[in-house]
């Protein structure tokens, strides 16, 4: 079954409407220049499950995320898998050096993407250093994320591990949905433990162990952060 494909309307809404625009790429766009950059973009939606691209494809466009969730993740040789990821509404993907996808990007539930030929997005970009210098603060955020997720590997205790991913994820989602101890997860306990170089059965008990502690309450969906304090210690040590 293919996505589906829904090409922006030439009156200017949809960029101008878009409820992610200030914390994704387009963000450094003024009013004119973003009634040309719509017509360079289609809207494409891929249901729970379906594949954005595969690793080792050729990289023909970029995806801005507009809604959804999906997990970032390699192939290893003996066939387990590695997330190396999850990308959020704001997340610009396709950036890279081969040419080639360097990692296979799936959707967790629903997910819309704002997809952008590459030649076409790299003539718009060549006289816009301003959309350039965003384009490197969003490859910049993309390092950094990848650099705390192998000080995350390398953390000794499952506990550790869990706490700094759930403190991690919460404030990731706060420039979508403001600051809260309720933290949704879309993902499963596999991803998570895919994530984290765990196993499920590791993850699930450490996650009835935080809950045990008062630290946390898992709830439908997700978890409630009941001690702040005490889940960053986990994380610090």
């Amino acid at each position: 079954m293919k996505p589906s494909v829904v090409t922006f309307e030439p009156n200017g809404n949809s960029c101008r409407d878009c409820s992610i625009r200030e914390s994704s790429v387009c963000s450094a766009l003024d009013a004119a220049e973003l009634r040309q950059f719509e017509h360079l973009g289609r809207r494409v939606q891929f249901g729970p499950c379906e594949t954005v691209f595969s690793e080792e494809d050729i990289a023909t466009s970029y995806c801005n995320v507009l809604d959804g969730v999906m997990r970032l993740y390699k192939l290893l040789p003996d066939g387990r898998r590695q997330i190396v990821g999850f990308a959020l509404p704001g997340d610009f993907l396709g950036m890279n050096i081969s040419g080639r996808h360097n990692f296979s990007a799936d959707a967790i539930g629903s997910v819309a993407v704002c997809q952008f030929a590459k030649a076409a997005f790299g003539r718009f970009i060549e006289d816009r250093p301003h959309l350039l210098r965003r384009i490197n603060e969003l490859a910049i955020r993309e390092l950094t994320q990848a650099r705390e997720h192998m000080v995350l590997l390398g953390r000794r205790s499952a506990e550790e591990k869990v706490a700094t991913f759930l403190l991690s994820w919460r404030e990731r989602l706060i420039p979508l949905n403001g600051p809260s101890n309720t933290v949704p997860l879309p993902m499963s306990r596999q991803d998570i433990a895919d994530y984290l170089g765990l196993t499920i059965e590791t993850v699930s008990r450490t996650f009835t162990k935080l809950e045990r502690d008062g630290v946390i309450e898992i709830i439908h969906g997700g978890i409630s952060l009941l001690d702040p304090a005490r889940a960053e210690a986990l994380a610090a040590a």
